[in-house]
């Protein structure tokens, strides 16, 4: 039987992505037992970050300060902005060492379904950061759902008239893939981005 405190626990570490009950439970059991002082150091580095990280106020990435280190780094390429659904897919793309301008978030992408329309986004604030800054380029890098893909037509359609180049990212055929294994819609996705060799 689980004393109250332990319950809130395990409840707590299930509002984790992928924690369910088990695994929150195996969580709280292994910290209780063997890593008293790294749940410690794990609670105040929670309490610290949940009290002092905030939005970017350019980008709404996640940050220390007002302006995070992207925005503020000189050597990045200001001409080039890729727009995403979130700071994971900022991070996703950073660590690919592929892309060298600024981005913007949106805090999600458009949903009707779920009741998520451009006022819930930070939509209004992209196209006035382009109206307003010298943007050579807009890379839509929104996911490959319907939902992403809603969020990449809306935001072309409004922003269209005021950057000369918007581009996708490709979509299709992950690196090692193999074309028996690959799903009919990804294969059509990858048929259409098609580039030369």
């Amino acid at each position: 039987m689980l004393t109250p405190k332990l319950d809130h626990l395990i409840k707590q570490l299930q509002i984790l992505p992928s924690v369910g009950q088990k695994s929150a439970q195996r969580m709280a059991l292994q910290l209780l037992s063997k890593k008293r002082q790294q749940g410690i150091n794990l609670a105040a580095a929670l309490d610290i970050a949940m009290k002092e990280i905030i939005e970017c106020r350019h980008c709404h990435s996640f940050s220390d300060d007002e302006i995070c280190p992207i925005c503020r780094d000189s050597r990045r390429d200001s001409s080039l902005l890729c727009v995403v659904e979130s700071a994971a897919d900022v991070m996703a793309i950073e660590q690919s060492g592929a892309y060298r301008g600024r981005y913007f978030v949106l805090g999600g992408h458009l949903s009707p379904i779920d009741g998520i329309n451009a006022d819930d986004l930070h939509i209004d604030e992209l196209i006035a950061r382009i109206k307003n800054e010298a943007i050579s380029e807009l890379i839509i890098a929104t996911g490959s759902t319907i939902e992403g893909q809603t969020t990449a037509f809306f935001i072309h359609d409004a922003v269209c008239n005021h950057v000369t180049k918007i581009t996708r990212l490709a979509q299709g055929i992950p690196m090692g893939g193999e074309l028996e294994y690959i799903d009919s819609i990804t294969l059509h996705q990858a048929l259409q981005n098609r580039g030369s060799l």
